[in-house]
């Protein structure tokens, strides 16, 4: 009798175990949910299990019931920022979620420059990082979680990782660029910020998207491609161990470190970036989502004077160019000769932010976009340069272009100029008062065709910057194509 009364217990115990709601990594105490929104909501329970949730900031309940595998989602309706609040799942085992925030949420991916922490890498420091970790305390609206590395040729619904409230040892070790992006929200929104950033160091753009978008992107070279990355199998594995699993959570945008990887198929990367952005919010259900991309920062690679890191920013912004709810967050300043991983993330951050706080929170007087390219015009010896993202020249407008040298006499500085014969010479440039113009010549070039600016992978001596500190963004004004030799051997 005791041993049937024991079996019993035992059944029991095992039933009590298997009816316990089972939810993803990614949902789970402490997280940031997105504000005024219907946020996704999943898990795992019994077979044709009868699930229901109660959310403590409006006492709304829900109901729904997981299918014949033991699968469910439901949306949550979401209210004002806030918390913290709770979650209670109940399928007859009660779970709940705890210190839940309201606020705004952003998707952080990328390669080493978003991976590398607060606390930097070996013999390669953040700036600023001990006043910064010494200082997460005083943060607790911010909240971080970071998907743990998972290569795989599987699909994968969940990841491991938890989301951490910001004190110095999560601050510490979370993505220094994502940590500072999401600091300067925080403080000027005043409300709680959410942060799930998603890296690897090395990686390339293709493993972060699935086989099949990489296979229906047009006008790029695939042989190319695969054969200088080696496996063509290799594609998606990131995204199916690192970026599936997250891909339900509900999110205001994406930020987006990387680049260097693809240096090799450089002419094939604004199609990439833009497969990868439009994939991504295929995979969040919102083909509106804000989309802001790092660029490269300068650095030596092959050699200074080597142009595969400008090809790649160019193609950064083309690709922002032509979609919507992107843009790209300059570093053109920010970069270091010998070391491919800058201290200056705060900046990068800081940039990041302004993006996001001038066009999805259309807050005023934010230095939001760098100058770029806009067009040019021959007169007599000069070619006259105009920029995108300036005031108009009259009096008292703020957003107007400074230029001093490293002898901090007026001069702008990191111009080439060209002729028909397409050589290049270094080039004087001056500024034209109260236009936002400047003025671009060469005594070896009578008759100029083409300028140049920082279009190198490192250019120390480009100096043109607004009053609000954002530097002129790399480019040319001509479409001839580079010779292999000024590219040189990628390694």
């Amino acid at each position: 009798m005791k041993r049937i009364v024991l079996a019993a217990l035992v059944l029991l115990m095992a039933m009590d175990v298997a009816a316990k709601v089972k939810l993803p990594a990614v949902l789970g105490d402490n997280m940031v949910l997105q504000r005024n929104t219907e946020v996704n909501f999943w898990g795992e329970a019994e077979a044709d299990a009868k699930i229901r949730i109660t959310t403590s900031w409006n006492n709304e309940k829900y109901t729904t019931t997981a299918d014949d595998e033991g699968k469910w989602a439901v949306k949550l309706t979401t209210g004002e920022a806030g918390g913290p609040y709770t979650i209670t799942i109940n399928d007859g085992d009660k779970v709940v979620l705890e210190n839940i925030l309201l606020g705004e949420v952003w998707i952080c991916g990328g390669q080493s420059n978003m991976e590398m922490p607060v606390n930097g890498f070996i013999n390669q420091p953040v700036e600023g990082a001990a006043e910064t970790v010494m200082d997460a305390a005083s943060y607790p609206g911010i909240r971080m979680f970071t998907v743990a590395r998972n290569s795989t040729s599987e699909p994968q619904t969940d990841c491991k990782g938890e989301w951490l409230c910001s004190n110095p040892a999560s601050v510490a070790s979370f993505s220094a660029t994502a940590y500072f992006f999401g600091l300067n929200l925080y403080k000027a929104l005043g409300i709680p910020v959410g942060l799930l950033t998603s890296n690897w160091g090395g990686s390339t753009i293709e493993t972060w998207m699935s086989k099949e978008a990489v296979a229906e992107i047009e006008n790029i070279n695939h042989d190319v491609c695969n054969a200088w990355r080696g496996d063509a199998s290799e594609t998606g594995r990131l995204y199916n161990g690192m970026i599936l699993p997250i891909a339900g959570y509900t999110a205001k945008g994406f930020i987006w470190y990387q680049g260097c990887s693809n240096r090799k198929n450089w002419f094939d990367y604004k199609e990439l970036q833009k497969g990868l952005i439009n994939l991504w919010r295929k995979m969040w259900g919102n083909n509106e989502m804000s989309f802001y991309i790092t660029q490269l920062a300068p650095y030596c690679y092959e050699g200074n004077n080597l142009r595969s890191l400008p090809l790649v920013i160019e193609a950064q912004y083309q690709a922002a160019a032509e979609l919507e709810n992107v843009a790209v967050a300059t570093t053109t300043d920010l970069g270091h000769p010998t070391c491919i991983h800058p201290a200056k993330k705060k900046q990068v951050g800081q940039r990041l932010a302004w993006l996001a706080l001038a066009r999805d929170y259309k807050m005023a007087g934010v230095p939001a976009a760098a100058p770029t390219f806009k067009s040019m015009e021959v007169k007599d010896k000069e070619i006259i340069i105009s920029m995108n993202h300036l005031s108009d020249g009259s009096a008292n407008e703020p957003n107007s272009l400074v230029g001093f040298s490293r002898t901090h006499t007026l001069r702008l500085e990191g111009f080439e100029i060209a002729g028909e014969d397409k050589v290049f010479y270094p080039a004087r440039a001056r500024m034209l008062w109260w236009q936002n113009k400047i003025a671009v010549s060469s005594d070896k070039v009578e008759k100029p065709v083409a300028v140049r600016y920082a279009f190198k992978n490192f250019c120390p001596e480009a100096n043109v910057r607004t009053t609000y500190d954002l530097p002129l963004v790399p480019f040319r004004t001509d479409n001839w194509e580079i010779p292999a030799e000024e590219i040189g051997e990628i390694r």
